[in-house]
C-alpha cells in the first residue's frame, strides 16, 4: 500500500519563534536573542574559560526586520513580500536569502514552524 505523502513547500511553512526563548528590540529596532548555555558541556566551558552563561545574539538589519513577523500564521513567502516591500533590491536575492536565514535559525534551535 503506498502512502500518501504531500510535499510541503519550504516557502509555506509558518516560522515562529521557539517557546521560551527570550529576545528583546532596543530602540533602533534591532533584535537581540538570548540563548541559555544549557548542557554538562556548556557548564565545563563555563568554569574552564569563563564561557557565559547566557549568550546574546544580535541580529542584523534585515534578520531585526524579519524577526516579529514570524507569528506563525504568516508563512515564509509572505514575510518575504514584507521583506520586498521594505528593502527593494537589496533584498535579493530575496528568497534564496529567507530560505538560508530560516534554516539557520532552525538549525540553532531559535524558530519552530506551526
Amino acid at each position: 500500500m503506498k502512502k500518501n505523502i504531500k510535499e510541503e513547500n519550504y516557502l509555506e511553512k509558518k516560522p515562529i519563534c521557539k517557546s521560551g526563548l527570550n529576545w528583546s528590540k532596543d530602540e533602533n529596532g534591532n533584535v537581540t536573542l538570548e540563548m541559555e548555555n544549557k548542557g554538562i558541556a556548556n557548564r565545563i566551558m563555563q568554569k574552564l574559560i569563563k564561557k557565559p552563561k547566557t549568550s546574546y545574539i544580535h541580529l542584523d538589519e534585515m534578520g531585526s526586520f524579519i524577526w516579529p513577523l514570524m507569528d506563525g500564521e504568516r508563512d515564509i513567502l509572505e514575510i518575504g513580500k514584507f521583506v520586498e516591500e521594505h528593502f527593494g533590491e537589496k533584498a535579493n536575492p530575496l528568497y534564496e536569502r529567507l530560505s538560508q536565514y530560516f534554516k539557520t535559525l532552525e538549525k540553532y534551535n531559535f524558530i519552530e514552524y506551526k
